[in-house]
């Protein structure tokens, strides 16, 4: 078969002569008929326009509705920097590529068919398909923006990585590019030299004569220059994996080991050599054919390469660094341990040795009163509980978060530690739920309500600071707007400054109403608008309803998360983001990090939480960036909180007017900002195996600490808190965490990050010595379920149909003392409405419970330190450390203290069969004596003083 059989060029003749058909009969063959041209006609035509522009104008509509919202937030720039440089890639690609695969297929055919006269019809079709290569090229090419955007701006890390000692900005920036620009070219040139190659083999150029390929001395230098240039294009993908190396999984460490710097690395060498020495041996058939020996030759060298990269740092590592492994690879082990402490913060860490007191006194609470009074009584899910279902008002609004803070009310500068939740509209929930009440006037949620941490008011409910609609506070705290326009839930447009009254709070007969009065939002007065709006909704009421009015506006895009994707992709969110009222105003608070998984040597997260799971795989991590999100008019603010950050001072010069210095932040926001609970708990999984500095103890994982012990129902959360550092003259707000050894109880430390302004963003770890039994949570808890009276009060609650909610057990540093306080709720079976029945406190062992905090507190230590008397009450017995002692004093129970549990026990199955039977009045007189015998228990249990 022949160029012509695949390209005829119209009839063929039969002509006289020699050849198959001599001694038949000729025959002339008829000139066909003339072609008529073939022309679309009018309906085809008018029916593809159609189609492009019904599929063409709701992308259209979105382009142009997405330029104009950049534009109302004064960031239209960002929008074109994310543009252009898409379409500026796409452009180049497409040009490049098109222009590359047609001049060299173009050749191939002028040289394989070389005996063709006139023109080649093979032309257009060549070039069609150099032009859909292209666009395909192009399109994929566009995602690139991001990454040759950040290489070209890339800053410097001002750390080098310790074996080919470059700058880590080369990993993070430079090495990305390369590897992107590589593979780019390798494409390219592959496609073309396969096109070429089927070119020259339909041409019979290029042939399999007796089994052995024959090249066509005209084609052979075409075929040898793309060769060779992809040859070399591979030897440069090899170099290139050097430095991949220390980004490597496979190891005892993350990174290079022992393996792969003295057996991997050799073999990429080894390979880089043979693609060089293969594309000389190409390049030298422009001259002399020498293909089998250059085929041979690249088999040879590519199996070496191949052997010694795949097969050999096998055998090395199980029979050489196998056996002696610390000691091979204890300069990675340093290596990883120094790169992962820098890549996530934790080598800035301040860590203190502390013996803590046995327990916590009156003297100590009273050098700590700050810290006390702000102790949290209210778990976030019960009080969540209470909002719905004391202040949600109505089904339509909803409080999606409880989030904490702390406020100044007053002039004396003392902080209040708060938990609030903003009351958002929730228009799935509406009752009627027309186009004009989703879209006109159910438009906005309306204030916030806030609570003190530890203040609760008669029947086991919150005290209020903020409460109702409209808002009504109780302390001075300024909230002018309260409408909620945007917020973490709002996934709705709305329409603005219309006709339509927006509804504001239910008030009496009737309902308050408002206009708005915001500057957010997009224009919407012309019907060009109108019709853009309806096409990117899908909703035609947008051009029929009569309401609009020439200043009417449009707020979409009206969640925190969605607003921030289509800003900044690039960085990532914490999973909580916060409420700050400020100003008269509700700001939205969220942390941003920037992250990367290309730091040589640190350590990629792995983490089971599963607000955290977008963060698995990094191995570098900086919260660089807050964000404020104005509730009323959608006002968005990024401040750039570490300019020191080359992730983040790099996305500072990609996008030069997103960014404000953190000088700009407002003093008053300043006050409110806290270490992110994502970072931090990041940082507290790895410091727990970090912590260890010598690198046999790390091999060896002899000192690893935990926070939640394996097989624990609730996981230990860090909690913020007040509470005043040692050394310290004044309380802070910070996060912490306790640590416990890996499958022990006790506590061997704990992590503060510090939230307040002075320090912000400080790490400090106060170490417990090992010689010393320090109570951890997990011990407390059972010190609690052990006590009598606890635990056979909260079975009785359970006997009568109530649930109780432990809440969290918080460790709360006072001093050098360790006070544990977990609040206990009670939930009717069929209710929602959780009260706080009893706060539970722990110090040297010793458990009390009591209905208030003070009192609990004032039973704890023997003194009322809240009321600033001392109370007549004598102080449960502790827990002491194993030792022999004599029966009867706390140690082995004594006879009448076994006696009196016997009794108890006895007691209490009488109360619970009287119970089951219904017999109340029974039921009450066993649990009075019960309560007697308890009582004489404790007594009983104390001994003498």
């Amino acid at each position: 078969m022949t160029f012509r059989d695949w390209f005829p060029r119209g009839a063929q003749e039969w002509i006289p002569g020699q050849g198959d058909n001599e001694g038949e009969e000729i025959l002339e063959s008829t000139p066909p008929p003339p072609r008529r041209p073939f022309r679309l006609g009018k309906l085809p035509l008018l029916a593809g326009a159609a189609l492009v522009l019904f599929s063409g104008l709701p992308w259209l509509a979105r382009w142009v509705t997405d330029l104009w919202w950049f534009r109302s937030l004064g960031q239209e720039t960002v929008f074109w920097t994310r543009i252009l440089p898409q379409w500026g890639l796409f452009a180049v690609a497409l040009v490049a590529s098109s222009a590359f695969t047609f001049l060299n297929w173009r050749l191939a055919v002028s040289r394989g068919f070389a005996d063709l006269p006139g023109p080649h019809p093979a032309g257009r079709w060549i070039l069609g398909a150099s032009l859909v290569l292209g666009v395909l090229n192009g399109l994929g090419t566009r995602g690139a923006w991001g990454l040759v955007l950040r290489f070209l701006h890339a800053q410097p890390f001002g750390t080098a990585d310790p074996v080919f000692h470059r700058d880590l900005g080369f990993y993070v920036f430079s090495l990305p590019f390369w590897r992107f620009a590589q593979g780019w070219f390798s494409g390219l040139l592959l496609t073309t030299l396969a096109g070429c190659l089927l070119v020259y083999f339909l041409g019979r150029s290029v042939q399999l004569l007796e089994g052995r390929p024959w090249v066509s001395p005209a084609v052979r230098g075409h075929l040898a220059v793309l060769g060779a240039s992809l040859l070399l294009l591979w030897g440069a993908g090899w170099w290139l994996d050097r430095y991949d190396l220390l980004l490597s999984p496979g190891g005892i460490v993350f990174g290079a080991g022992y393996v792969d710097l003295h057996v991997k690395l050799p073999a990429l060498y080894l390979n880089v050599g043979a693609a060089a020495a293969a594309a000389v041996l190409l390049a030298v058939n422009l001259f002399r054919p020498l293909w089998r020996p250059s085929l041979v030759a690249l088999a040879v060298l590519l199996g070496a390469g191949w052997i010694a990269g795949v097969a050999v740092p096998g055998i090395v590592q199980q029979y050489v660094v196998k056996p002696n492994e610390y000691e091979m690879e204890k300069p990675y082990l340093r290596f990883h341990m120094d790169a992962t402490l820098k890549a996530y913060g934790l080598d800035r860490i301040r860590a203190l040795s502390v013996t803590p007191s046995g327990e916590t006194t009156p003297e100590d609470l009273r050098a700590d009163l700050d810290t006390v009074r702000n102790i949290r009584l209210w778990d976030y899910g019960p009080l969540l509980r209470t909002y719905k279902q004391l202040q949600e008002i109505r089904s339509y609004y909803d409080f999606s978060d409880v989030d904490i803070d702390r406020y100044n009310f007053d002039e004396s500068g003392v902080h209040r530690q708060v938990m609030l939740s903003v009351r958002e509209l929730d228009s799935g929930q509406l009752q009627n739920p027309t186009w004009v009440n989703r879209h006109l006037e159910f438009t906005h949620g309306f204030g916030v309500v806030m609570n003190p941490v530890n203040e609760v008011a008669p029947g086991g409910m919150p005290v209020l600071f903020v409460k109702d609609l409209p808002p009504k506070a109780s302390v001075s705290l300024d909230i002018r707007r309260p409408q909620v326009y945007f917020g973490e839930k709002t996934n709705t447009y709305a329409l603005v400054r219309t006709e339509v009254k927006e509804f504001d709070y239910p008030m009496g007969d009737a309902n308050a109403r408002s206009t708005y009065e915001g500057t957010g939002g997009v224009p919407l007065g012309s019907l060009w608008r109108r019709l853009l709006f309806a096409l990117r909704f899908r909703d035609t009421e947008i051009l029929f309803t009569g309401s609009l009015r020439p200043d009417s506006r449009v707020l979409f895009r009206r969640s925190l998360g969605e607003v921030l994707q289509e800003m900044a992709p690039f960085l990532a969110y914490d999973d909580d983001p916060y409420p700050v009222v400020l100003g008269g105003r509700i700001l939205w608070v969220q942390d941003a990090y920037t992250a990367t998984d290309r730091i040589p040597y640190s350590k990629p997260l792995a983490i089971e939480d599963p607000s955290l799971e977008g963060l698995n795989g990094v191995n570098y991590l900086r919260n660089s960036v807050k964000i404020t999100l104005d509730a009323y008019d959608g006002t968005v603010r990024f401040y750039l909180m570490d300019p020191a950050d080359p992730l983040a001072a790099t996305w500072a010069r990609v996008f030069p007017g997103l960014f404000r210095p953190v000088s700009e932040m407002p003093e008053g926001l300043r006050a409110h900002l806290r270490y992110p609970e994502g970072l931090f708990e990041v940082q507290s999984e790895l410091y727990r195996v970090y912590h260890m500095t010598d690198t046999n103890t790390y091999y060896n994982k002899e000192d690893v600490w935990e926070v939640s012990p394996a097989g624990r129902e609730k996981r230990l959360s860090p909690n913020y808190v007040t509470m005043k550092l040692l050394g310290k003259e004044k309380p802070e707000f910070a996060l912490i965490v306790p640590f416990m050894p890996v499958g022990r109880s006790n506590l061997i430390g704990w992590m503060a990050g510090r939230c307040d302004p002075e320090h912000y963003g400080e790490l400090v770890v106060y170490q417990f010595p090992k010689q010393k039994l320090i109570f951890g949570p997990p011990q407390i808890e059972a010190l609690i379920d052990q006590n009598p009276e606890i635990s056979a009060q909260m079975s009785l609650w359970s006997q009568r149909g109530s649930d109780v909610i432990r809440g969290d057990l918080l460790v709360v540093p006072i001093g050098k003392s360790l006070l544990y306080v977990q609040p206990l709720y009670l939930k009717a079976e069929r209710g929602e409405l959780p009260e706080l029945k009893r706060v539970i406190l722990s110090t040297g062992g010793r458990v009390v419970w009591a209905e208030t905090f003070r009192e609990a507190l004032t039973l704890l230590v023997g003194e009322d330190v809240l009321g600033g008397g001392k109370a007549a009450v004598r102080r449960p017995p502790a827990v002491r450390e194993a030792e022999p002692r004599p029966e009867g004093e706390g140690g082995i129970p004594s006879p009448g203290t076994k006696d009196l549990a016997r009794k108890a026990q006895e007691l209490f199955e009488q109360a619970q069969r009287a119970s089951r039977a219904g017999d109340w009045a029974a039921y009450g007189q066993k649990l009075r004596e019960l309560e007697a015998v308890l009582r004489r228990l404790v007594e009983a249990g104390e001994g003498p003083r």
